[in-house]
């Protein structure tokens, strides 16, 4: 069962502020100002069942890879216990950004889980993107990369 959450309520990534101040307008459409906030929301769209959100924010190459039926058993199996973000390596215009975090939820079984990532993202025409460590992004290295970005993909998601 998917949870529902009002405007007012705490935003489920833990960042302290008002889900309506914080993850929701990204939700609805708004690019994140950074790869933490995009990070903050799926996080929080994994607590709301927002699967449709989770392709949307994944690099353009990779959405076609995705097990969106595995995410969304995930995400509705899941009792989500919160999120630690430990660091966010964002460097002023640059076009790639990693953020390291701790994840915690409660198995259908009861048994609790965690799970420490350091995520990679990339931004592409002005919108941050989560690159899929687990999925392929083929080409060659002087073609054109498949996400979108302009750049030969041997300067943008092969590094």
């Amino acid at each position: 069962m998917t949870p529902t959450i009002t405007a007012a309520a705490p935003c489920p990534c833990d960042s302290g502020r008002q889900y309506g101040e914080c993850c929701q307008p990204l939700h609805q459409g708004n690019a994140a100002p950074s790869a933490e906030r995009l990070m903050r929301s799926r996080y929080c769209a994994y607590t709301l069942g927002l699967i449709d959100y989770l392709v949307a924010t994944t690099v353009p190459a990779q959405q076609a890879y995705l097990d969106v039926d595995a995410m969304r058993q995930w995400s509705q199996h899941s009792r989500w216990l919160g999120l630690t973000v430990e660091s966010a390596n964002e460097l002023p215009g640059a076009p790639t950004a990693q953020v390291t975090f701790i994840a915690r939820w409660q198995d259908p079984d009861g048994s609790a889980q965690t799970h420490r990532e350091c995520s990679d993202f990339r931004l592409i025409q002005s919108r941050w993107y989560f690159l899929d460590p687990n999925q392929p992004i083929k080409a060659g290295r002087n073609e054109p990369c498949p996400c979108g970005s302009g750049r030969k993909f041997k300067q943008c998601c092969a590094r």
